[in-house]
Parts: C-alpha cells; structure tokens; sequence
C-alpha cells in the first residue's frame, strides 16, 4: 500500500500552461503518474503536448475525464481560489506547490476544506510520491526514491531529498514521502500523516523531518507515543539558527522556548523517538531502531 495516492490516481493539473506547470507535467508523466487533465482558465479545448486534455475549469475537467486529484501550480495571489475551485469540484486529494500564499487567504481557504471531503497538503510543499506504485505529485526528484518500507513526513522540500538520498544510498526504500510544506496554515499535519502510516501495512517505519518554529514537532512526538507502534526517527532542522531569528519557511517562527530546535529535541526524546543530529545519521538510526526495513 501506500498513502494518500496510488496506481489509481487520476491527476489534474492546475496550471499545466504555465512554465513549472509544464515542466512538472512532463516530469509527472515520465515517472508513471496517470495525468488525465490539464486545466488553464482560456485555454479549453486544447491538449498539452498533444496528449493531454486542457479544460478551463477544474469541475469540467472532474466531469470528462473522472480526476480525483490535482496539483496546482498557480501564482501566490490566485492560488487559494484554485484550491477552493478543486474542493468545490469534489477532489479528493489537492496538492498545492505554490508558495507565498498570504496567511489571510488560508485562513478563508481552511474552514472551506473542512466543510468538505478534500484532503489538502501544503500550500509551500513539495508534494507526495509513492515509489512502489509509480505515481508522484508535485515538484519531488524522482530518480532517488526507491520502493521499499520506510515512511518519509517533512516540513522541509530539499531536505527531505537530502534524507532520501541517504536512505536509498543505504539500501532503505520509501513506502511513500510527505512534503507536508512549512507555512503557518497547512491543511495535512504531521499527525494527519503519522495516522496514516500507522495503517499503513507497507510502512514498517517512519522518517520525521521537522524543524524551528511552531509546536507542530511537539504535538507529533505526544502522538507518537500514544498511538504508534511503528518505529520513529527524527531530525530537526535549524539546530544552529541565532537566537531570534527567523530561518526558512514563514511557519519557522521561534516564540520563546515553544520553537527552538532544543526543546523540540527534548520532546522526541523524552517520547523515545531517536534523534539524529545530522541527515546522515538518520540511515545509522532506522537501521539501528527497524533493521527489517533495508529491502
């Protein structure tokens, strides 16, 4: 299994004529993602690379060709409209790369998603792969995962291709990566994706790339410790940040002691969960904690 997307997904995409929406269509397309549409307002009825259907709204798209999820590669100041046309349209599944979406437009977007049957990652995220099934969403290298067990949950886009490198380098394939994004409003958590590994059959164990600011970490590591039998390894980025500073995404806010990298730390290890210092041991540590997970 994997989670969240599979062989099944029927992907539209949200800004297919724009330059990262064209680019990552091909990208899509080559590592084995079914597209089935393409959707740029004005620009109905032609075809992308002459294979590709293009629509001009996301709910003809749903209706002609039966795509259950979308990926959207829409500018900042249109981006939460784009992913209220794909809920309105009954996706079950948008992933919005976009980055740069005011606060104040994902909090009119948020309410809206839970008032419907649409699960939404990012905004200001990489987007999802499922090595196993050939299908990824999003912006994500795909030529370093591999199929295998362990689960991948990140705040952070290129150091989650970091960590995967080091965990394909060593033999540890990937059920499915989670490019959560690191903006102050997401709509799928650490613990939505923690949850969803859980019942996971294929995940034997789990990867958490977090980082400073927010309590997010915090929250996850109580979660763990409750409901996970699945071993957990964890790093957090900005261990060496100034104090005061705001480093990276516009989520990676320190207030006080909520935020740091050190009390983060604490609250993994106080769970039992552990903690790599750098990427490169995060290979050391699944080997160590689930050695049944290198296939």
């Amino acid at each position: 299994m994997s989670i969240f997307i599979d062989e099944n997904t029927r992907l539209v995409v949200q800004g297919i004529t724009g330059r990262d929406g064209s680019f990552h269509t091909s990208q899509m397309e080559q590592y084995g993602t079914r597209i089935v549409a393409g959707v740029t307002p004005g620009k109905g009825g032609g075809r992308f690379e002459d294979r590709i259907p293009i629509f001009n709204t996301v709910k003809e798209a749903v209706e002609k060709t039966g795509a259950n999820t979308s990926v959207i590669y829409v500018r900042a100041p249109f981006a939460a409209d784009a992913i209220c046309e794909a809920t309105d349209a009954r996706i079950e599944l948008v992933v919005c790369i976009s980055e740069g979406i005011p606060v104040r437009d994902m909090s009119r977007v948020m309410p809206f998603l839970r008032s419907k049957n649409t699960r939404l990652i990012g905004p200001n995220c990489p987007g999802i792969i499922a090595p196993g099934k050939k299908t990824k969403v999003g912006i994500l290298p795909g030529n370093i995962f591999k199929p295998g067990s362990v689960g991948v949950v990140s705040r952070s886009g290129t150091l989650t291709y970091e960590v995967v490198f080091q965990l394909t380098s060593n033999g540890f394939g990937q059920s499915t990566c989670v490019g959560i994004g690191g903006d102050p409003l997401i709509g799928t958590d650490f613990i939505d994706t923690l949850d969803a590994f859980q019942k996971d059959s294929e995940t034997e164990a789990v990867v958490l790339i977090g980082e400073i600011g927010g309590t997010d970490e915090q929250e996850a590591a109580e979660f763990i410790k409750k409901n996970l039998d699945k071993p957990v390894v964890a790093f957090i980025a900005g261990q060496t940040a100034p104090e005061g500073k705001r480093m990276g995404h516009a989520g990676a806010i320190v207030s006080g002691a909520s935020g740091t990298a050190k009390e983060k730390i604490e609250a993994f290890e106080k769970a039992g969960i552990p903690v790599a210092r750098i990427p490169s041991e995060i290979a050391a540590l699944v080997e160590k904690t689930a050695p049944g997970a290198r296939k």
